[in-house]
């Protein structure tokens, strides 16, 4: 790098060389970026949005109150699920009519003893486990994606006695936001690609 003069020459070789200081950050900060991180995408701030806490906020009967309020579709990404309750929503809504389905981890539905998938699946609800080959880490639940009021549920809320009454989670209720709902439903669709059909295990 040449040597900087002062005087007024040296202050424009200074903001010369900073500025292309500047641009070869940007460039290599550009160049280092994941793969697809250019498609991350911004949503307008649309409809209403409702939050609640755990321990303390009855987030499961908010979860089921949204279940029974379900017309057409619900879709649901979850990463472990032992709430009865919730099962019994979701058996309801298919019950009466709505497309229901669960995409689960396939490792917690192994492993984890008072698993609901296989009363979801003996009662019509179609149960796929993800086998991509990490966690299926996600929890959302979707509510009638493709109408003008969809309900958007996501968070840190695992459908869980213990993420009801021990841990702190949280969840986000977004009503009134296609958009952000159809995006959702997008990576729903993406991640139900390299999942199987729920079946029964050996000794079950």
């Amino acid at each position: 790098m040449p040597a900087i003069w002062p005087g007024r020459d040296g202050k424009a070789h200074l903001l010369h060389w900073l500025r292309r200081g500047v641009f070869t950050v940007a460039l290599a900060a550009a160049l280092a970026a994941p793969a697809g991180a250019e498609q991350t995408r911004l949503f307008t701030a649309t409809g209403t949005v409702q939050a609640a806490f755990t321990p303390g906020d009855p987030v499961d009967r908010i979860l089921i109150d949204l279940i029974g309020q379900a017309q057409r579709r619900i879709r649901v990404q979850i990463f472990s699920f032992t709430h009865k309750r919730i099962a019994r929503a979701l058996i309801d809504a298919q019950l009466r009519g709505v497309d229901v389905q669960v995409i689960a981890d396939d490792q917690q539905d192994r492993h984890q003893q008072g698993s609901v998938l296989a009363e979801l699946a003996r009662n019509g609800v179609q149960v796929r486990l993800d086998r991509g080959g990490t966690s299926a880490h996600n929890k959302v639940l979707i509510i009638d994606p493709g109408t003008a009021q969809p309900v958007l549920v996501t968070g840190s809320y695992n459908f869980t006695w213990s993420a009801q009454r021990r841990n702190a989670e949280n969840i986000l209720v977004l009503r009134g936001n296609p958009a952000l709902t159809e995006a959702f439903m997008d990576n729903w669709e993406r991640q139900r690609v390299h999942t199987v059909s729920w079946r029964p295990r050996p000794g079950r």
